[in-house]
C-alpha cells in the first residue's frame, strides 16, 4: 500500500551527471531537496568514457563552473590527465580535456552531495509521477513510498526501459547491467508526454596488463595543466598517459565477414543511435574508403587496470568483440574485462519543453539530460544544472532564468532542443554557435558569474574575487594603452626576434600587442606591470586586445538577437487566428509555442515571411489588448 514518506520543495529523480548538478543547485538555492536513485553506489557514474570536457563539452564544463555548479570542481579534484586542445587554433575553440579516475570521480561528487544542507540522497526506483489538477505534486516508488514536492525533476539517463544488445543477446537493463526503470515510461505517457527510442553504445575494456604499450604513441597530459573550475589554482594529481594505436586491413576484414551478426545491420536495434559517436562496425561501413581509424588507450583509474578502448564502441559478438580486439597493434594479447554493448532507452521529445525544461503538459514537472534526447556527461550536466535553479525558483515563486544564445553554450544546447527538437542523440558541437567568438572558454566567467552570483549558487566571497579580477584587466588595459613604444634597439631587438616588422613611429603598446605575432609575454618584458596579474588575467587581456574588432563585430549581431528576442509573444497567441501564415507555420509556431520572435524565427518551416506577418499582427494584438485595459481601468 502507497505511504507518505516524506516531503520536500524539490524532488530530483536520478543521480547520474544531470541529476546531480539539479539537486546541488536546488539545495544550495534554499529549497528542500530529494535525490533519488536507483542504486546510490552508481551516483556520477561515468557508464562511457571516463573523460570530461573537450570541444563544447569543456566550454559547458567551464559554464557550469562560472553558475556555480559542481562538474568542473569535482574533475578538478579527480582528473588522471589534463590537456588543452586546438592550441594551435584561435581561441574560440580551445578546448579543456580531462581524463577522470573514474571511481573517484563519483566517490567525490556523492560525499559532496551527502554533506550538502537541505540535500537528501536515497535510494529508491520512481515508477509514477504524481499529479493533481495540472500540476506535479510528488512521486511514488516500487515500494510504495510516496514523496511529496512542489517541483519534480525527472534525470533517468538512459534507465528508461533500457534494452542492452550485443550481437544476438538481448536483455533488459540500465547501463553497465544496472536496473532498467520499465514504469516510469508509462506514467510519462500517460500524462501525453510523447516518447522517442534512441541508442547509444560503449567499447569493451581491456586490461592494461596485457597491452603491448610499445606498439603504441604515448599521449601524455599537459606540464602545466589549466582548470575547469574558477577555484582552482593548483594540483599535485598524478597525471597518467592515455596511448594511441590503429586499426588495421585485418580489423576491418573481421567487422566485414560478421555485418550479419551486428545488431544494427540485422534489425535487432529500432532506436536512433548518435550521429557524432558512430559504432565501430558503423563507421568501417559508412568511411570504406579508410584504411584505420584511431583507436585510444584511457586509463580508468589509478587503482584499476581496466583500460577504456576509446573509438571502438560495438555492439558485435562477444566472441567477435575479442576477435576485433586482438586485431589491433598493440593488442594482440589484450584480455577483454568487460564486453562493449549498445543500449536503447525511452527519451521525450524535448519541443515539448518551455526554455526553462518545464514541460508544458505538467506544470512543475521538469526534465533533463539524456531523456530529453541528449548525449554526454557535459550537456546532462549544464541542462541538470539548469533545471534544478528553475525547480527551485519556481518553488520560490521567482521567475526561470533562461540562457539565450549569445551567454553561453548551455544557451545554445537547451534552445535547439525545445526549439528545433532532434531526431537522434544530440551532441554538442562549437558548429551550432552562432557567436563562438564570445563564447569562449576563458571567459565564461565574465557572462556568466554575475547570474550564478545573483541566483545564489556563487558566494559573496568568490564573486568578490570576480569583481577583482575585472577590475584589474580593465586597469591593465588602460596600462597599455597609456605606455609609449618608442623604436629603441631593445623594441627594435623584440621585434625582430617575434618576426615582426620594425617600428618606424611611437605607438602605445595596447597597439603593439595587437599584432599577431606579438604575445602579451613580449610587451610584459619590456614593460612590466606592477599590477598582481595572474596568468588568467593576462590571457583575457591579450584575447581582448587582439580580437577586439571581431568581439565587437558579434557584439553587434547579439544586438540585433536580442531585439527580437524582447519582441515577446503571448502565452494565449491563438496562431490560426493569425491571417496569412503558412499551415505549416501555423502547425510549428502552435506546437513549439515561441515565447519570443527571436525564438520563433529559429523553428524549422517558420520563413521570413511568416515572420514579417506574425510582426504585423503582434502589433496589432499589442494595440487591440492595451485599449482593452485602458477601458477595464477606465471602468
Amino acid at each position: 500500500m502507497p505511504f507518505v514518506a516524506g516531503e520536500y520543495e524539490v524532488i530530483v529523480i536520478g543521480a547520474g551527471h544531470a541529476g546531480c548538478e539539479a539537486a546541488l543547485a536546488s539545495a544550495r538555492m534554499g529549497s528542500n531537496t530529494l535525490l533519488l536513485t536507483i542504486n546510490l553506489d552508481m551516483v556520477a557514474f561515468m557508464p562511457c568514457n571516463p573523460s570530461v570536457g573537450g570541444p563544447a563539452k569543456g566550454h559547458v564544463v567551464r559554464e557550469i563552473d562560472a553558475l556555480g555548479g559542481e562538474m568542473g570542481r569535482n574533475i578538478d579534484k579527480t582528473f588522471i590527465q589534463m590537456r588543452m586542445l586546438n592550441t594551435g587554433k584561435g581561441p574560440a575553440v580551445h578546448a579543456l580535456r580531462a581524463q577522470a579516475d573514474k571511481f573517484l570521480y563519483q566517490q567525490t561528487m556523492k560525499e559532496t552531495i551527502e554533506s550538502t544542507p537541505n540535500l537528501t540522497l536515497r535510494q529508491g526506483m520512481v515508477e509514477e509521477l504524481l499529479v493533481e489538477e495540472g500540476k506535479c505534486v510528488g512521486v511514488e516508488t516500487k515500494s510504495g513510498a510516496q514523496y511529496r514536492a512542489k517541483a519534480v525533476v525527472v534525470t533517468t539517463g538512459t534507465y528508461l526501459r533500457g534494452k542492452i544488445i550485443m550481437g544476438e543477446l538481448l536483455y533488459e537493463s540500465g547501463p553497465n547491467n544496472q536496473q532498467p526503470s520499465l514504469k516510469l515510461s508509462d506514467s510519462l505517457k500517460q500524462l501525453g508526454l510523447e516518447l522517442v527510442r534512441f541508442k547509444t553504445g560503449t567499447p569493451p575494456r581491456v586490461h592494461g596488463d596485457t597491452i603491448d604499450f610499445t606498439k603504441t604513441e604515448i599521449q601524455p597530459g599537459d606540464n602545466k595543466p589549466k582548470f575547469f573550475s574558477y577555484e582552482t589554482k593548483h594540483s599535485d594529481n598524478e597525471q597518467l598517459p592515455c596511448w594511441l594505436t590503429y586499426t588495421s586491413e585485418h580489423t576491418h576484414r573481421i567487422i566485414n565477414d560478421n555485418l550479419y551478426r551486428a545488431p544494427m545491420f540485422s534489425g535487432v536495434i529500432e532506436g536512433t543511435g548518435p550521429r557524432y559517436c558512430p559504432s565501430i562496425e558503423d563507421k568501417i561501413v559508412r568511411f570504406a574508403d579508410k584504411s584505420k581509424h584511431q583507436i585510444f588507450l584511457e586509463p580508468e583509474g589509478k587503482n584499476t587496470k581496466e583500460y577504456y578502448v576509446q573509438g571502438l564502441s560495438t555492439s558485435m559478438p562477444e566472441d567477435v568483440q575479442l576477435s576485433i580486439l586482438r586485431s589491433i597493434p598493440g593488442l594482440e594479447n589484450v584480455e577483454m574485462m568487460r564486453t562493449g554493448y549498445a543500449i536503447e532507452y525511452d527519451a521525450i521529445i524535448p519541443t515539448q519543453l518551455w526554455p526553462s525544461l518545464e514541460t508544458k503538459k505538467v506544470e512543475g514537472l521538469f526534465t533533463a539530460g539524456q531523456i530529453n534526447g541528449t548525449s554526454g556527461y557535459e550537456e546532462a550536466a549544464g541542462q541538470g544544472l539548469m533545471a534544478g535553479i528553475n525547480a527551485a525558483r519556481k518553488v520560490q515563486g521567482k521567475e526561470p532564468v533562461i540562457l539565450d544564445r549569445s551567454q553561453g553554450y548551455i544557451g545554445v544546447l537547451i534552445d535547439d532542443l525545445v526549439t528545433k527538437g532532434t531526431n537522434e542523440p544530440y551532441r554538442l558541437l562549437t558548429s551550432r554557435a552562432e557567436y563562438r567568438l564570445l563564447l569562449r572558454h576563458d571567459n565564461a566567467d565574465l557572462r556568466l558569474t554575475p547570474i550564478g552570483h545573483d541566483i545564489g549558487l556563487i558566494t559573496d566571497e568568490r564573486f568578490a574575487t570576480f569583481e577583482q579580477k575585472v577590475e584589474l584587466v580593465r586597469q591593465e588595459m588602460e596600462r597599455l594603452k597609456a605606455t609609449k613604444v618608442r623604436p629603441d634597439e631593445a623594441v627594435q631587438e623584440m621585434l625582430a626576434d617575434a618576426g615582426s616588422a620594425p617600428l618606424t613611429n611611437g605607438i602605445d603598446a595596447l597597439t603593439l600587442l595587437r599584432r599577431p605575432e606579438i604575445s602579451y609575454a613580449h610587451v610584459e618584458k619590456l614593460f612590466p606591470s606592477d599590477l598582481p596579474l595572474d596568468e588568467e588575467m593576462k590571457e583575457q587581456v591579450e584575447i581582448q586586445i587582439k580580437y577586439a574588432g571581431y568581439i565587437e563585430k558579434q557584439l553587434i549581431q547579439v544586438e540585433r538577437l536580442q531585439k527580437m528576442e524582447k519582441k515577446r509573444i503571448p502565452d494565449d497567441l491563438q496562431y490560426e487566428d493569425v491571417h496569412g501564415l503558412a499551415m505549416e507555420a501555423k502547425q510549428k509556431l502552435a506546437k513549439i509555442r515561441p515565447l519570443s520572435i527571436g525564438q520563433a524565427t529559429r523553428i524549422s518551416g517558420v520563413t521570413p515571411a511568416d515572420i514579417s506577418i506574425l510582426l504585423v499582427y503582434l502589433e496589432h494584438y499589442n494595440r487591440v489588448t492595451a485599449q482593452k485595459h485602458a477601458n477595464s481601468d477606465a471602468g
